[in-house]
């Protein structure tokens, strides 16, 4: 398949899957469901965070958490009290568990409080091809309190090979733009072009397919490869195409 034909292709499977429909199955259903900005990229991070295994047990698990901070996940992080995290135990999805939760909450306060927001800590150390560099300073930053060791899994490095497919999938939310009402468009400092696509298996397997990839493995340097060759098609909106990959391995099963 021509560059060009390739490029019709997938630019119509975008239009099939980036509608508001996509909301009833995947995890970002989630944040839409808030209108305060923090509770959004709250939300959106956490929901992102466990957004692995199955989809149905990643949106229970997901309000589960919302749940737990009351419905109202800003005001639960910036004014909890010791009893309130204790009450976070009870909560697991996979290997993340309430240990792990209570971490997070206390972290994000940290962020809040000090840092400005989960925006202008993802903002920090930007280049203009890609966020990884970004992307390992904030979790960095995520860590600089006294933590469990075991809680330092739940965020990648792609610095240290990782692909970050959750992360770069909550990057995707806040950043790209809201015009079909999918995802948010909430932070201007960082441009869809910087954005990398949620390698999964499914957009891995559809990818190589296609022959947008050869690396077999869903790692850093396959992310790479794959950025290389979705900003062929689209330097200014690379990522839109992660619908059109995981729409054709979920749905079509390409």
């Amino acid at each position: 398949m021509k560059r060009s034909e390739l490029k019709e292709f997938l630019d119509a499977k975008v239009l099939q899957y980036e509608n508001p429909k996509f909301l009833d199955s995947d995890p970002i259903q989630i944040p839409h469901r808030f209108t305060k900005i923090e509770d959004i990229e709250i939300s959106a991070f956490l929901t992102a965070t466990i957004a692995w295994g199955n989809r149905k047990s990643i949106i229970t698990n997901a309000n589960r958490m919302m749940e737990l901070m009351d419905g109202s996940p800003y005001d639960f992080i910036m004014q909890h009290k010791e009893k309130d995290i204790d009450h976070l135990q009870s909560f697991v999805h996979r290997t993340f568990n309430g240990q792990d939760l209570s971490y997070f909450i206390l972290s994000l306060r940290n962020i809040y409080r000090k840092k400005g927001g989960l925006e202008k800590v993802f903002a920090q150390n930007l280049n203009k091809i890609n966020l990884q560099e970004s992307i390992s300073n904030f979790k960095k930053v995520f860590f600089e309190l006294p933590h469990p060791l075991r809680t330092t899994k739940h965020v990648s490095d792609p610095l240290k090979g990782s692909a970050a497919k959750r992360i770069n999938m909550f990057l995707r939310w806040m950043v790209r733009p809201d015009t079909t009402h999918v995802d948010f468009g909430l932070w201007k400092s960082i441009h869809p072009s910087q954005l990398s696509c949620p390698l999964d298996v499914h957009s891995g397997n559809v990818a190589r397919k296609l022959k947008l990839l050869k690396r077999k493995q869903n790692d850093a340097k396959a992310l790479a490869e794959l950025d290389k060759s979705l900003r062929r098609l689209d330097p200014n909106d690379p990522v839109k195409y992660d619908f059109a990959l995981f729409g054709l391995g979920v749905f079509e099963k390409f």
